[in-house]
């Protein structure tokens, strides 16, 4: 019985130990063996635990449940901002375009800061709460972040110009602005009225425009004394005549002169008349044309000549008691001792009478008979004068300033007698002025300039 339970016992014993070789580590640590009192072998095996691990896998299993609702919720939030990032993105590039406006100088107000700030703020905003819930750095984040931190120092930047009062000033220019036109406004509705040519009805000179050079004369600049003009009151078949009379180079003879139908033949040098009065020369630069004829101081006596332009025919007639041959010439201007003018009311001359030393006179000029009319005495003395012309009976006398301006500063008033004060600047082209004649026609007055033709045009006070 023993040896069954014995053999029973090593029979189980030795199942025991090749299933527990099976699985046991070949060290054999885990086995230990022993008989108890009644015999029987008894052993103890420790297995190892090599059992499948459910519990873990069920509790990976939940973990991984909630990893992938915690990951799509990431995901949706990212694909979220990527669509705010996107829109906030084109409101960059619209916020950018109207920096560079502001930039450049264009209008803008405190509205405009205030409306940038606020939206910069907000982009701001959503790009901080992006870097937070991306936990980390991001290079487009970090680059769109830099952009909008730039654009708002930009921003802050053009405010503090505000500060300086930019925009205060440019509500001033604009104020200065509405002022200008204001005034523009004022002084166009106080603008003097157009004058009809050939009338008087205005209260005197008001203005001299500065002078327009029209060109060298024709002979070159070595001539520096004559007189040029137009006629204003040519005979009806001709609708323009252009004269143009240097001296010669003597400053004192005049022997030719020049005749154009158009101020385009006259500028072009073309279609020119040339005339001579070498038979009966003139002498100083006191010629003017008017009516067809030709007017000027007779060589070497005080007699007035008179050319038809079209016959070449000379009328001579005395000029009483005036002085000649440089005696009372006019100052820095040689042998003009009897200066001829044209207003709207004729023919008149300038000069100085033997008995009144030096003082200006003015006699009218009776056309049909070639006698005068009427003489006045002024108080002006004739060589302080540079030229002297008449605007409807009023004469203005001309005195030099400096190299590049004269001034008129007398008036004489031949229908009241009474002398007057005024000071209208002319400008001019070189020192001198050797002739200054007035045309009622187109309100022009006509210069000599040391060679060069001039005009100026010239404005009336209104009544």
């Amino acid at each position: 019985m023993q040896l069954r339970c014995a053999l029973r016992s090593r029979t189980k014993m030795l199942f025991l130990l090749l299933t527990a070789a099976a699985v046991l580590p070949t060290n054999g640590n885990n086995v230990n063996g022993s008989v108890n009192s009644d015999g029987v072998c008894v052993c103890s095996v420790i297995l190892p635990d090599n059992t499948f691990p459910v519990e873990k896998v069920e509790h990976l299993e939940t973990a991984y449940q909630e990893l992938s609702i915690n990951v799509q919720s990431e995901i949706s939030k990212v694909q979220e901002y990527t669509r705010t990032l996107s829109a906030h993105t084109s409101k960059l590039l619209n916020l950018t375009r109207r920096v560079e406006v502001m930039e450049n100088g264009h209008s803008y107000t405190q509205l405009d800061f205030e409306l940038l700030k606020l939206e910069i703020r907000e982009m701001m905003s959503l790009t901080n709460r992006l870097k937070i819930s991306l936990n980390g750095s991001n290079s487009v984040i970090d680059q769109l972040y830099s952009e909008i931190t730039n654009m708002s120092q930009v921003v802050n930047q053009l405010e503090s110009l505000d500060k300086n009062n930019v925009l205060a000033i440019r509500r001033e220019v604009a104020a200065l602005r509405k002022r200008l036109q204001d005034c523009e406004e004022q002084r166009d509705s106080q603008t003097p009225a157009s004058i009809d040519y050939g009338s008087c009805d205005h209260n005197g000179l008001l203005n001299v425009s500065n002078p327009v050079v029209t060109q060298l004369n024709y002979r070159g600049f070595s001539y520096k004394y004559g007189g040029w003009g137009k006629d204003p009151a040519p005979p009806s078949s001709k609708k323009d005549v252009y004269w143009v009379a240097p001296l010669e180079t003597n400053a004192r003879t005049f022997y030719y002169y020049r005749l154009y139908s158009s101020h385009d033949d006259l500028l072009l040098y073309r279609n020119e008349i040339s005339k001579s009065i070498t038979r009966n020369p003139g002498q100083g630069s006191g010629m003017v044309l008017y009516n067809n004829s030709m007017y000027y101081n007779c060589y070497n006596s005080r007699y007035m000549c008179r050319v038809n332009i079209d016959t070449n025919t000379v009328q001579k007639q005395i000029l009483p008691g005036a002085a000649y041959n440089n005696r009372f010439s006019y100052t820095g201007v040689t042998f003009q001792d009897i200066d001829f003018a044209v207003d709207e009311s004729g023919l008149w001359v300038i000069y100085s009478p033997e008995d009144k030393v030096g003082y200006i006179a003015i006699s009218k000029i009776n056309v049909t008979s070639f006698t005068l009319e009427r003489t006045w005495v002024t108080r002006l003395f004739k060589p302080s004068v540079t030229n002297a012309f008449l605007i409807c009976g009023v004469l203005y006398a001309i005195r030099p300033v400096d190299l590049r301006s004269e001034e008129i500063f007398y008036t004489f008033d031949t229908r009241t007698g009474e002398e007057g004060r005024l000071s209208i600047k002319m400008g001019k082209v070189l020192e001198k002025l050797q002739n200054v004649n007035y045309n009622p026609s187109d309100h022009k007055l006509y210069a000599y300039n040391d060679g060069y033709q001039l005009t100026y045009d010239v404005t009336f006070k209104p009544n």
